[in-house]
């Protein structure tokens, strides 16, 4: 898996790995390389969609992507885009919204199960060795800050492999979400965030979807509320201020991650579309996808119809949205409403999570 599992070649969203020499795009290591398939009958069980907690997103044309400087090669060139409207979760799903799923079903996320080492070794390179019995348990990873500045392009100095992690314990088992009903679930797969949607009738956002949904009605802004800095005015997100990843001053009040509804809504009514975790899309990740779009006006895109990363190009990957409780102002600023950030389907972490959609 990642160097944090001797060496082996998962890596970041967009090809940057868990190794000195290569700058991450962001602050989320994109694989955790685990299995997922033994899915038991009652994790099929697919209720009707409620309303209850979501929000009516007008459909709309906007222009997708990045329209000024700040954006990174995949959020260009930005393009037309047209969507019908949806329903979409208010919020982030909550601890309290994930247990009943778990009671209700007997769910077992990709973190409470050990990696089986002959999926994982299908996206490695041929020939990588085995890494010892003792890194393959159930486990994941953790945010765990230096005590001093370190180099930006290694992130192994501030994410660890930690048995343990998983959404009911998100800095290990020495931790709980006792008291947390009202925080984001985290540690949080794509296909646990499939799970959970089939069950709750509802769906993953596509990537187009939670762009449009994110602007909240702006047109051609950086961030969900508008043009102002991050740093700029009151708190609007929460995000990292200070010096990364040591330092974090806590102005926008949380150190780590915060309840929902911490931050004012942006102009759809939804919450912490910028910060706070990663919220997983239903696309697969093509870094050249958006130069395929041309002067076309896309309707409804689903995406690309598998992926590829042609520096991880045996990883498949989906795509994320929406930054988290890492991103700082100079370093990653992925809390912008085109910025993009992709991780395998079985990567789970502690700033990752997700919302649900509803077209009906």
């Amino acid at each position: 898996m990642l160097s944090l599992m001797m060496g082996l070649s998962g890596g970041f969203s967009h090809g940057q790995q868990l190794v000195p020499g290569k700058e991450p795009a962001c602050c989320t290591p994109a694989s955790r390389l685990a299995d997922s398939r033994d899915v038991p009958a009652s994790q099929n069980v697919v209720s009707k969609a409620s309303h209850a907690g979501m929000v009516w997103i007008s459909g709309g044309e906007y222009v997708m992507g990045c329209s000024d400087q700040a954006g990174r090669p995949d959020e260009y060139p930005a393009h037309r885009v047209k969507v019908d409207g949806f329903w979409m979760d208010a919020t982030e799903v909550t601890n309290a919204q994930f247990r009943r799923f778990v009671e209700s079903t007997g769910y077992i996320t990709t973190a409470e199960k050990a990696p089986d080492w002959e999926e994982l070794k299908k996206q490695l390179p041929p020939g990588t060795p085995k890494p010892d019995e003792s890194l393959l348990v159930a486990a994941s990873l953790v945010f765990t800050p230096p005590t001093q500045p370190v180099p930006l392009n290694d992130a192994s100095q501030w994410w660890q492999w930690h048995k343990g992690a998983s959404w009911r314990h998100p800095q290990g088992p020495e931790s709980s979400i006792a008291g947390k009903d009202n925080e984001p679930v985290v540690h949080i797969s794509w296909e646990d965030a499939q799970a959970y949607a089939r069950w709750a009738g509802k769906r993953l956002p596509t990537e187009a979807e939670w762009e449009y949904a994110a602007r909240g009605g702006l047109l051609n802004e950086s961030f969900s509320w508008g043009g102002e800095e991050i740093t700029q005015g009151q708190p609007k997100a929460n995000t990292w201020q200070g010096n990364f990843p040591n330092q974090n001053t806590r102005w926008d009040g949380f150190e780590r991650i915060s309840p929902v509804k911490s931050f004012p809504p942006n102009g759809y009514g939804l919450y912490d579309m910028a910060g706070n975790v990663w919220e997983w899309c239903s696309d697969w990740y093509q870094a050249t996808y958006y130069k395929q779009s041309g002067n076309v006006l896309a309707i409804n895109p689903l995406g690309p119809g598998a992926s590829y990363d042609p520096q991880e190009p045996t990883v498949p990957k989906r795509v994320m949205r929406g930054g988290s409780f890492l991103c700082h102002a100079a370093y990653c600023s992925s809390y912008r409403v085109s910025a993009r950030m992709t991780a395998s389907p079985d990567t789970g972490l502690e700033n990752t999570g997700f919302r649900c959609v509803s077209s009906r």
